[in-house]
């Protein structure tokens, strides 16, 4: 059973799984950090974390799960600082949105009998902004959680109990697990996560220069603008290194979307188009 955890990284998501936690029903103590105290506060006061603490490897120690909740960057470098400092009767776990370098970590740093476990994960849940003060307990209700568990690792009996016990958790905060290889999730979500938000972006930014100013814009835009541009409010901060640890899948969906789009210009006038229109329409249905 776990009693104690702490998150590392008191963002959306951090304070999220803290609200989601206590919604499910976990008694246990959840401790927070945040590199910025002010979003440690937040989550604090809306009760996601019973605590604050204000060194992460003491709160890593202290706890038996750690949950990552950072950029990729930030989270490859506490592995590396937590590596040496948990032992086997730990277990650590992460929301990074790229799972393939996270892996491989965790296959170099943890998971054996002598070291502390990590079990990579990916909650395909959040909001176009991020920030404590927009944490949801629900927001992981009906969302998938993805793992990408490796086989071959040789976990401690302890931290492989935890793995099990941080599955259920997830479970009671709404999601649905599945496994997946980390070369096939990058792949996945390149797709359908990562090619929406860049397209999207792509897209505010044109609007932005092209008929940003005009005064007319808030009357003729209407609900397909807003919808098609809701993710261009992301912030560069969220998305800089899923951009830099997914770079080759995202270049090719980006590329195959530039070619679907000039094969749309090209057939403006043909029947072609109507094609499109229907193999759109089955996706969606489907």
């Amino acid at each position: 059973m776990i009693e104690r955890i702490a998150i590392l990284g008191t963002g959306l998501l951090g304070t999220s799984v803290g609200l989601a936690l206590r919604a499910g029903g976990y008694k246990g103590s959840i401790t927070g950090w945040n590199r910025t105290p002010e979003q440690g506060k937040i989550a604090l006061s809306m009760g996601a974390v019973g605590e604050l603490a204000p060194d992460p490897l003491e709160a890593a120690r202290t706890s038996q799960v750690v949950l990552l909740a950072v950029p990729i960057y930030a989270t490859l470098d506490l592995m590396e600082q937590l590596s040496g400092v948990l032992s086997p009767d730990h277990l650590v776990t992460d929301v990074g949105s790229t799972k393939a370098q996270i892996t491989a970590a965790a296959g170099r740093l943890f998971n054996a009998p002598e070291r502390a476990g990590f079990l990579p994960g990916h909650p395909m849940a959040g909001k176009e902004r991020g920030g404590a003060a927009i944490a949801d307990a629900t927001l992981f209700g009906g969302a998938v959680w993805i793992f990408t568990d490796d086989p071959a690792w040789i976990r401690s009996p302890r931290s492989e109990e935890l793995a099990k016990d941080w599955r259920e958790l997830v479970v009671s905060m709404g999601s649905r697990t599945i496994e997946l290889d980390s070369a096939r999730h990058d792949a996945l979500v390149a797709w359908v996560s990562h090619l929406p938000q860049f397209t999207a972006t792509a897209l505010s930014a044109l609007l932005e220069e092209e008929v940003g100013s005009a005064p007319e814009l808030k009357d003729v835009g209407g609900r397909a603008l807003r919808e098609m541009t809701r993710l261009g409010a992301s912030p560069w901060s969220m998305w800089r290194d899923i951009a830099l640890t997914n770079t080759e899948a995202v270049e090719k969906a980006l590329f195959a979307l530039e070619q679907r789009l000039a094969y749309i210009r090209e057939n403006l006038r043909t029947p072609e188009l109507r094609d499109e229109f229907e193999r759109a329409n089955r996706f969606r249905r489907d």
